[in-house]
């Protein structure tokens, strides 16, 4: 591999982007499924590979934007079938942020589902609380799912376009 030929750099540079990305699917900071493009997009305009970058490009934009709308349009239609309210949604969003600068790595996750369960816990009650959170991660899974399904679906395509390119 010679570094000093662009397109090579460019290649290699992309690839990190897209398994930062992929990363990023599954760790909250980071905008996973968008970098994963990012990343195709960089490659389509800079590298050196020949006119199917265009395609692949194509291709990767589509199911970028696919997973985008179905990860909000799924797990929402679950999340509103299930009853949870957007105010419970949002007080795990907010103790999800101070759990993020509480606890290292894992206090966006511990804070989410605690915000959500004391909202759910007020509104409810103890006996429901806990379902109802239970319901509501699910949808978020689903979302994440898709969102993760997305970004390795880019990554294979660019990949594709790597070795046909």
């Amino acid at each position: 591999m010679d570094l000093s030929d662009s397109g090579t750099t460019v290649t290699l540079i992309a690839g990190i982007a897209m398994l930062v990305g992929v990363l990023g699917v599954v760790i909250p900071v980071l905008p996973g499924l968008l970098l994963c493009w990012a990343a195709v997009l960089l490659w389509a305009l800079l590298g050196d590979a020949g006119g199917g970058r265009w395609v692949v490009l194509a291709l990767a934009t589509l199911l970028a934007l696919a997973g985008t709308l179905i990860k909000y349009l799924w797990p929402g239609k679950r999340l509103k079938n299930t009853g949870v309210p957007t105010t419970s949604l949002l007080a795990g969003g907010v103790l999800g942020v101070i759990g993020f600068f509480v606890v290292p790595v894992v206090g966006l996750v511990l804070g989410f589902v605690l915000g959500l369960f004391l909202a759910e816990r007020v509104r409810l009650g103890p006996g429901q609380a806990w379902p109802s959170t239970r319901a509501a991660l699910g949808a978020v899974g689903l979302s994440l799912l898709v969102e993760f399904t997305a970004a390795l679906g880019v990554a294979a395509i660019w990949v594709a376009g790597l070795i046909w390119a």
